[in-house]
């Protein structure tokens, strides 16, 4: 354990009051993995909390955050929740009980507790769960992904990136419950899909997703042949998706150039040229080309851009004695192409000498 974090344990203790880590930094701690967000639960009130963390925020229920070099921590008060509204506990009562606190969180394997020495504390079974790499919930299965559906996707994600098996109950109760995903935000969805996407396990959560209904719940198709890649826009480009997800505009733009290379199958200079480095890349990955091979043959584009060309409008204007008009743009394409192929220099004396030597074709 990190000396930050037990510190903040300590801080604590020091005022009396109990307090354990729990959730996804314990479980991934025990299968080896990091983990930057610190959930803390504790028997101090949130009005305890701010006055030993001062320059903590308060959260809506029952708790306070703050942020301490890489860390993010959120500490809140046992509690037991009485009644949910929208994914919400609406009503709650604060309890000096860290069994009953256990009680109300979604997966044993996110309820085993870790204290200031770094000793275990496993009331609900989390350590058999994790050891028989299994995403089992607590309590009434049904009833707990009613009160929240977004725990459907939660562990689907979870088992993904784990590369755990869902409990059997657990699999049926998703499968038979499936439709109140569709009650989420879009962008709740979006997120739990984004790092199931980005998972090295990604072919694992898309089958789960797919054997679950889901894939076909939310309209997505054409998953079956992705190629891994690290980009979550190259992921996306690889589908086909009816259901709304929230894409930035700039996301928009990019998923819909990345489809339109993967379509074309290939990544040469024009490709380059007209996408930019940064989409060429994804797409070369996609269609497993060598990335540096494609950062020098960028590198080595004799222009990067149109402005870069050696003669501009005026100049075709005033070589073909001609009014500004569609023709000089083509023109101006066609010098792009031949520039990027290679087949003239991007020396104005040559620009010049190829337009009067093609003039006829400018002309007719």
């Amino acid at each position: 354990m990190d000396k930050i974090i037990k510190s903040v344990l300590i801080n604590l203790e020091k005022e009396g009051y109990e307090a354990y880590i729990v959730g996804g930094y314990v479980r991934d701690l025990l299968v080896g993995l990091s983990s930057y967000d610190i959930d803390i639960c504790t028997n101090a009130t949130p009005k305890d909390l701010m006055h030993i963390f001062p320059s903590s925020s308060s959260k809506n229920i029952g708790g306070i955050s703050f942020k301490i070099k890489e860390y993010h921590f959120e500490i809140t008060t046992y509690r037991e929740e009485i009644k949910y509204k929208e994914r919400r506990p609406v009503e709650f009562n604060y309890v000096n009980n860290l069994i009953v606190d256990l009680q109300r969180r979604d997966f044993t394997i996110n309820a085993i507790c870790m204290n200031s020495k770094g000793e275990t504390i496993d009331l609900v079974g989390g350590s058999k769960d994790l050891m028989a790499s299994k995403v089992k919930m607590i309590g009434d299965t049904r009833k707990k992904i009613k009160e929240d559906p977004l725990r459907i996707l939660r562990a689907i994600r979870i088992a993904t990136i784990l590369n755990f098996n869902l409990d059997a109950t657990l699999y049926k109760e998703i499968k038979s419950n499936k439709g109140l995903i569709l009650t989420l935000s879009s962008t709740r969805i979006k997120e739990e899909l984004d790092k199931i996407l980005l998972s090295k396990n990604v072919k694992k959560g898309l089958n789960l997703l797919k054997d679950l209904g889901i894939l076909n719940l939310l309209k997505i198709s054409n998953w079956e042949k992705i190629t891994p890649v690290k980009s979550l826009e190259g992921m996306y480009a690889q589908l086909t998706i009816g259901y709304p997800i929230p894409f930035s505009k700039v996301e928009k733009n990019n998923l819909s150039a990345l489809k339109e290379i993967l379509k074309k199958g290939y990544v040469d200079k024009l490709v380059m040229y007209e996408y930019g480095l940064y989409l060429s890349q994804i797409a070369g990955e996609i269609l497993k080309m060598n990335s540096k091979e494609i950062s020098k043959i960028y590198r080595d584009l004799p222009i990067h851009n149109q402005k870069e060309i050696n003669i501009k409008a005026p100049d075709i204007v005033s070589l073909l004695n001609i009014d500004y008009s569609k023709k000089v743009r083509e023109i101006i394409k066609e010098l792009e192409i031949l520039i990027i192929n290679g087949k003239i220099r991007n020396k104005k004396n040559d620009l010049k000498k190829y337009i009067i030597d093609y003039q006829r074709k400018w002309l007719k």
